[in-house]
């Protein structure tokens, strides 16, 4: 896969933009999830997109991999956030409005998004802020835009989240890589081997890059989880939508994702057996297999 790379501007963030391939076909924008980059996406899921049809593009959010930071601005952690202990960065609607911004840069007047985790709930804030640039909405292990606060721990395996505060490893690179490796591991899916090789080539490739680990940056991810949104309900997303969740995801009940689906009109819920809250390899197939059956039902938006 060859990295093309580019760069967005909204206002005075800039985010990190890198084409993976397809240049022609239907464009497709990934989102990923808290606190890490783009190059956590795995290689052969971005291949089979691509073999699928879609031009796809990457990028890091505000606040992770090469994109602006807010490093200035206080923050405890991402469950604090969540009790919102301390005034927002910056809110739901700018996270959106990068994306916006991204597909700007690529010359892209709509897009299918597709995103995992945070990215999936920043992809539906999108999609319900701007629908004409959303041709539709894919949302992997994402807990639904209509819970707020404390309404998000409902969702959530707080056993799980108590057991990540515990890790601890040395500063330096050994340390950075035996944390994002303890991290993929941790959300890994049960019911598949867990692929070593793999996780380890995406945690080097973001230290490679130069960039700061976002496994280990809680501060960046307390100002992620902790960004307040006010915009339009779920209900009144039309945009087509796709929700999958993993059965076995140890962070996220898959609630969450049934939550989803039962919000927006028409939606779609797949739930992927022996999944967590990853994307292991045997996944991939039916991933973009389900996502070229969505898009193949939409209608390109007008205006």
């Amino acid at each position: 896969m060859i990295r093309t790379p580019r760069s967005a501007r909204n206002g005075d963030v800039v985010l990190a933009v890198d084409e993976l391939g397809g240049a022609g076909g239907e464009p497709l924008l990934l989102v990923m999830g808290l606190g890490v980059s783009r190059y956590w996406w795995p290689d052969g899921l971005v291949d089979g997109l691509v073999e699928a049809g879609f031009h796809v593009a990457a990028f890091d959010g505000r606040d992770a991999g090469g994109s602006t930071r807010f490093d200035d601005v206080p923050a405890d952690n991402p469950l604090a956030a969540l009790l919102r202990r301390r005034p927002p960065a910056y809110t739901g609607e700018d996270m959106a409005d990068d994306t916006v911004a991204v597909l700007d840069a690529l010359g892209w007047s709509s897009a299918h998004l597709f995103g995992i985790s945070q990215g999936g709930l920043v992809a539906q804030r999108t999609a319900l802020r701007h629908p004409r640039r959303v041709r539709t909405l894919t949302s992997y292990a994402a807990v639904p835009s209509d819970a707020r606060g404390v309404a998000v721990l409902r969702y959530v395996r707080l056993p799980f989240l108590a057991r990540l505060t515990r890790f601890r490893f040395p500063a330096g690179r050994e340390g950075d890589v035996a944390a994002g490796l303890a991290l993929a591991r941790a959300i890994a899916s049960p019911g598949y081997a867990f692929d070593e090789p793999e996780a380890r080539t995406r945690v080097e490739r973001e230290l490679d890059a130069g960039l700061p680990s976002g496994v280990r940056d809680t501060r960046a991810q307390a100002r992620q989880t902790g960004a307040s949104w006010h915009g339009p309900r779920l209900r009144e997303l039309r945009v087509p939508t796709l929700v999958l969740h993993g059965e076995r995801d140890p962070l996220l009940r898959p609630s969450a994702g049934r939550r989803i689906a039962a919000k927006v009109p028409g939606a779609r819920y797949v739930e992927l057996p022996g999944t967590g809250h990853d994307l292991p390899r045997a996944v991939w197939p039916t991933v973009v297999r389900e996502i070229r059956a969505l898009t193949e039902t939409a209608v390109r938006p007008t205006g």
